[in-house]
């Protein structure tokens, strides 16, 4: 059976009716004070959008992956940025599917209701990178706790979320059979955290993103809050990787339809020579070959996305929209740059701001390079080059 799309045009027009309560000038405040979005947030929160994948029973929506696709290519369209609370979404899926039912009956209602935040993900570490497989942050067992050490980079929306799951080495490598052995999954509340054993930094980046730095420093996590097996956390991360490329190139067509949309506009409109520029097969065709790039990449998350709804391996799709996807915005972002000319990059246009935003995409959460090496390695059977 071949992905069939789902339009979830209510959930569209929810989202964008949203959106439209936040214009470009909040988002532009916003960036230029590199603040957090929170009203934006809670609304999201409050409309039942960042629950949508969590089960009814629960407080949750009990939407499939496809609508959550769908709700943040909508935010992106509509000129905003779900960058800001995203991961409660493709996060979930390693609770859902892994966490045992006194951690889901614990924490999925507080989270539903928007009374907890999930949106912290400590997984990369400054010395390993994507290397997951070689992180250096342990958590050894000590009684009915956990004590852990180490340091974690780019853990977006830390200093905003409540809980963070954080991947730990609770083997030794040289104790392993496999390098993908000896991994654990713990959910840890950061309230309590924080000032005892760990320690959140901002880092400020080239756009508008809430990233930070943590230090951890024998912080104690009662053993109730391991995720599934201990050591076998690599394997339960994989499965939220994969909703997590597919949501995030969902969120890439969105942008990209921003910028095809806004450049459209503007070539209408912008007259030159006592023409409008849109007039010019010069400026035409760009915005054209931006449109088919960004269909093409779209018919892939629809794929990746049902090929995941269906519990089939969906590694080689996930990897396939998020490159895709990216490489569709990015495309955008530099032909709507061209089409405005000097106007797109003035701040007022919000281009400028748009283009730095999507520019990340190329590079996390997973790096092009690396999903070429996997694309080569694992589908096409080519040697393995790292």
């Amino acid at each position: 059976m071949r992905a069939r799309a789902r339009n979830y045009s209510e959930i569209r027009d929810s989202v964008r009716a949203l959106c439209a309560q936040f214009p470009a000038s909040y988002w532009r405040d916003l960036d230029r004070e590199r603040a957090y979005p929170k009203a934006f947030v809670e609304a999201l929160t409050g409309a039942g959008f960042l629950a949508a994948l969590i089960p009814e029973e629960v407080g949750g929506s009990g939407l499939p992956l496809s609508a959550a696709a769908a709700i943040l290519e909508e935010v992106q369209a509509a000129g905003c940025n779900g960058a800001a609370c995203h991961a409660q979404m493709y996060m979930m899926g390693t609770l859902l599917r892994h966490g045992n039912e006194a951690q889901k009956k614990k924490y999925l209602p507080q989270i539903a209701s928007g009374k907890t935040r999930l949106q912290a993900f400590g997984v990369t570490e400054p010395a390993s990178g994507t290397d997951t497989l070689n992180i250096a942050t342990t958590a050894k067992r000590d009684g009915d706790r956990y004590l852990v050490n180490g340091q974690k980079i780019w853990t977006s929306r830390a200093e905003h979320s409540d809980l963070m799951l954080l991947l730990a080495r609770t083997t030794p490598k040289e104790q392993v059979k496999k390098r993908s052995e000896g991994l654990s999954v713990f959910l840890v509340d950061m309230r309590e955290a924080v000032g005892k054993g760990l320690v959140i930094r901002p880092i400020r980046t080239m756009m508008n993103h809430a990233t930070t730095e943590i230090f951890i420093e024998n912080l104690s996590v009662p053993a109730e809050n391991l995720i599934g097996e201990e050591g076998h956390g690599f394997r339960y991360i994989l499965s939220g990787m994969n909703a997590e490329r597919i949501l995030i190139a969902a969120e890439c067509i969105g942008d990209a339809k921003w910028f095809i949309d806004k450049a459209s506009g503007y070539a209408n409109e912008r007259s030159v020579f006592s023409r409008p520029i849109g007039q010019n097969q010069g400026v035409q065709f760009p915005i054209a070959r931006a449109y088919a790039q960004m269909r093409a990449a779209e018919l892939m998350v629809t794929e990746a996305a049902s090929r995941y709804e269906r519990g089939e391996d969906c590694g080689e799709e996930a990897n396939l929209a998020k490159l895709l996807a990216a490489d569709a915005s990015w495309a955008a972002a530099d032909m709507c740059v061209q089409t405005h000319g000097g106007f797109g990059f003035a701040e007022e246009y919000d281009i400028e701001r748009k283009f730095r935003e999507t520019r990340l995409y190329q590079v996390a959460p997973v790096s092009t390079n690396l999903i070429l090496s996997f694309l080569a390695e694992h589908v096409l059977g080519l040697p393995r080059s790292y």
